[in-house]
């Protein structure tokens, strides 16, 4: 995930789109993810989209795809910083994206995790 930041929080992973995505890089990302999910036994992921002004039907279902991963790895996913735009295209695509978590900003989206705060150390509380 070279292309992708990668922040650990405590238990949490945050994960910063800032380029558009690919099929190819989408596709490895997810299956990287997955891995570093696994591997390092978080609880939870933040993938922000903030920077992203499109996300096509494809990005759509692997951020799905991502989520349900992740669940079944004993981790909650939860996409944030998604632009009304994007917003409105998934939704006219027709993408419903059932049992995708999303928040405002990153912020609401450790609270959906259960982190309340972070300390100077960067620890999850």
């Amino acid at each position: 995930m070279n292309a992708l930041p990668l922040l650990r929080i405590g238990d949490v992973l945050l994960v910063s789109i800032q380029i558009e995505l690919h099929d190819e890089l989408a596709l490895r990302f997810q299956r990287e993810l997955a891995e570093k999910v696994a591997d390092e036994g978080v609880r939870g992921v933040i993938i922000d989209i903030s920077a992203l002004e499109i996300v096509d039907s494809f990005l759509g279902r692997v951020l799905h795809d991502i989520a349900a991963t992740t669940s079944v790895l004993a981790a909650r996913t939860v996409v944030v910083g998604m632009r009304p735009a994007v917003a409105i295209t998934l939704v006219e695509l027709g993408l419903s994206l059932h049992g995708l978590r999303t928040a405002l900003n990153v912020e609401a989206g450790l609270r959906q995790l259960g982190i309340r705060r972070l300390d100077v150390s960067g620890e999850a509380r």
